[in-house]
């Protein structure tokens, strides 16, 4: 039997609610995001609270709510209490978001379902890795390797392999194969036949994806056009994600026309959303990269952008049209939702939707068709409190404190009682025994007398008859003292917290105003009342979500050709749709579980461990291939002296094997080392890559079987035979590894 798997979905399947997944593997718990909404629902974690206990490490893919949202409620009271892993940019800028997430609420309700406290407690020991780096687990999970891997979407978004015993588990969600601005496309194609993959649905109905080039277009000539008639433009966005696609092209735009209506980006953590940004240029697309190394020219250092923390500088900003970015998306909290009911009633602006909005939010509601001309909304604020109110409230405070205060001295008194035991005199009044008397000669003489007297004996249950001492003895050497040099050592939440009270740094979390809000600790409270409010501007729709549209999902699941495949995270219509298309297409075992439907998904394969002995290694020739090395090996099995299976050499000499070609030639890159060599080359139609005048080259056979094989594949070399055919042969052959 091949590695132990089994995967129950927590949240986000036959539905768009967040993303959690509990996946077993040989016993060892993984949690696959912990993601939560915008309308923070506790009821939507009552899977994860009933195995939160369990988790033995979680992994998060995107910094937004829908795969992280829920970390520091779950770990504060539902028992997470598992290490978590990340990317460098999943962990700050998921960091931000939930700052974002919880100020937002604070400043319009009674928000208690987490706290500062609890979002920096969850995400300060998150342990952060690299693309493509294998973490190898100890303890229970000694053997499995994980690693993070491109998977765009978002700024450090990641798909998570795991390996065990050579078997690979892939989680791929929210991935986009094409390449954008700021981030280069996903790798999900690099996988071949894993053992099980596990993919989101979500755009499987969804083929009509414009290009690039035409939705930019359709986008900036959108703005603009309500620019120029006076009108404001408000793009609904979150906090650390999708919005620096938008920001870029917004800002090579007005760099290009140089237009002068003013760009602000209003969230309660812009500033050092941005400052961390401008530190992840290795996270970002090969041309931003390239760009840096060559210029120093960070494509995050935003000219034409304004960056605001509160409404109050919007406000007082000069009038005239403007474009704002704000938060929250689904325009359940945030400046966002502020500036909408302010601006909707206005026919000349416009409120642009980039994503779909999250069901159940007022986003949701009006991006439907047709949009509504009036909504409901409850509108919140936080008031500091005055008056009578405050009066009542400081009093109560006090009254509070005071029992607190009498509540600590008599728990006080009763650890002094148990601390001293009983005292057998302590009841007793003082006997002074005035028949005897004590001589005290000192300097003074003898007429100091019968001043010490019986009473003050320390009682013998004491525990310490003086004042307690402690000897703080340094060790010494040959040197001098023995330094401790974990004594000096400077813990990242140490450095994080001066750089904050310096404000603006890029190692600090927050600049000096956000942090300022935070520690705003005046009493107040929320009012709330409800408005009637007009749709009377424009709302539009484009899709910028930066996910692979359903024709790219299914060529790539079947490039990937998974043994068995595991769908989540999509409407029921869609999770069928794909389920049949890759039933039919691609791999007879596919699975799409509900809710705690816990699947056994299991590899089918017989894998052994076995060592090489040493009598086999030192015969054997390995050729360096990519990152791997290869070799052939005739061999018998065996057993070592402790008994277990070895590779050996033949007692006999092996019979001669056919030539075996090793290697995976990808046509593209094939077509660039060429084109190194000073070949001319072109893709042709129906896949074919013409070489020169004379060659051409085609991949010919199945590229996705029912069964999970790939199915074998040739490369056919058409052409006369010349010069030209010799020498584009023996470039194709030194592609490969001849066995």
């Amino acid at each position: 039997m091949g590695t132990s798997v089994q995967v129950s979905p927590l949240c986000g399947v036959y539905n768009e609610n967040p993303l959690a997944y509990l996946v077993s593997i040989d016993g060892f718990n993984f949690l696959l995001d912990c993601g939560w909404n915008d309308l923070f629902d506790p009821s939507l974690l009552e899977p994860l609270s009933r195995v939160a206990s369990t988790v033995d490490a979680v992994l998060l893919s995107h910094p937004d709510t829908l795969h992280l949202g829920a970390l520091p409620y779950a770990m504060k009271q539902l028992g997470l209490s598992a290490p978590v892993y990340a990317t460098e940019p999943v962990h700050r800028l998921g960091l931000l978001t939930m700052y974002d997430q919880y100020l937002s609420r604070k400043q319009v309700s009674d928000f208690d379902l987490f706290t500062l406290d609890d979002i920096d407690s969850a995400f300060q020991n998150v342990i952060r890795l690299t693309y493509s780096q294998n973490y190898h687990l100890s303890g229970k999970g000694e053997g499995i390797v994980i690693a993070p891997h491109v998977a765009a979407h978002m700024l450090g978004g990641s798909i998570w392999k795991i390996t065990k015993d050579g078997e690979e588990v892939v989680y791929a969600v929210d991935y986009n194969h094409r390449k954008e601005r700021h981030l280069n496309g996903t790798v999900l194609q690099s996988f071949v036949r894993p053992a099980v993959l596990i993919t989101d649905a979500y755009n499987a109905l969804y083929t009509n994806q414009t290009q690039s080039h035409h939705r930019d277009t359709e986008f900036l000539d959108t703005i603009s056009k309500h620019l120029e008639v006076g009108g404001n433009v408000l793009l609904p966005v979150d906090t650390a994600g999708r919005v620096l696609e938008l920001l870029l092209i917004l800002e090579q735009h007005w760099s290009q026309r140089a237009f002068s209506f003013p760009i602000y980006f209003l969230t309660y953590v812009s500033s050092s959303t941005i400052d961390y940004v401008k530190s992840f240029l290795e996270w970002m697309s090969d041309s931003i990269s390239k760009s840096f190394e060559t210029s120093r020219d960070n494509a995050f250092l935003l000219r034409h952008v304004t960056l605001l923390i509160n409404k109050t500088d919007l406000d007082n900003a000069p009038p005239g049209p403007k474009v704002v970015l704000a938060s929250m998306a689904s325009l359940e909290a945030g400046f966002a939702r502020d500036i909408f009911v302010e601006w909707a009633n206005d026919p000349r602006n416009l409120v642009l939707f980039t994503e779909t909005g999250q069901f159940g939010t007022l986003a949701r509601m009006l991006q439907s068709a047709p949009p509504p001309k009036f909504v409901k909304v409850t509108m919140s604020k936080r008031v500091p409190l005055a008056g009578e109110e405050l009066i009542a409230y400081e009093e109560e405070q006090n009254r509070l404190k005071r029992e607190e205060a009498l509540r600590a001295s008599l728990v006080k008194e009763e650890e002094t009682k148990v601390s001293h035991g009983p005292d057998d005199n302590s009841s007793e009044p003082m006997v002074i025994d005035t028949k005897t008397t004590h001589d005290v000669v000192g300097s003074h003489g003898p007429a100091y007398k019968d001043i010490l007297i019986d009473g003050f004996v320390p009682p013998s249950s004491s525990v310490a008859p003086m004042f307690p001492f402690y000897d703080n003895t340094a060790d010494w050497d040959e040197y001098g003292e023995v330094i401790n040099p974990d004594d000096y050592v400077i813990k990242d939440e140490d450095m994080d917290r001066g750089a904050m009270h310096a404000g603006g740094d890029v190692d600090g979390r927050l600049d000096e105003a956000t942090a300022s809000l935070m520690l705003d600790t005046r009493p107040s409270k929320v009012i709330s009342n409800e408005l009637i409010v007009t749709v009377s501007c424009s709302l539009v729709k484009m899709d910028y979500e930066g996910r692979s549209d359903g024709r790219s999902i299914k060529s790539t699941i079947a490039h990937v050709s998974p043994l068995k495949l595991v769908l989540v995270h999509a409407t029921a219509e869609a999770t069928e749709h794909l389920k049949q298309h890759c039933l039919n297409s691609i791999c007879p075992h596919v699975y799409a579980p509900k809710i705690e439907e816990t699947i056994d998904v299991t590899s089918d394969l017989c894998a052994y461990k076995v060592q090489l002995s040493e009598k086999l290694m030192s015969n054997v020739i390995f050729k360096k291939l990519g990152d791997s090395e290869v070799a052939w090996v005739d061999s018998e099995v065996g057993k070592t002296e402790s008994d277990k299976r070895c590779l050996q050499p033949m007692a006999s000499a092996a019979a001669p094997h056919k030539p075996v070609l090793v290697g995976d030639l990808k046509m593209q890159d094939f077509k660039q080392f060429l084109a190194s060599k000073g070949v001319q080359v072109e893709f042709a139609g129906g896949g074919a890559l013409r070489c020169g005048e004379y060659v051409t080259l085609r991949k010919v056979g199945p590229t996705g079987q029912k069964g999970g094989a790939s199915g074998p594949q040739q490369i056919l070399i058409e052409g006369p035979l010349c010069e030209d055919y010799y020498k584009i042969r023996d470039y194709l052959y030194s592609q490969f590894y001849l066995l």
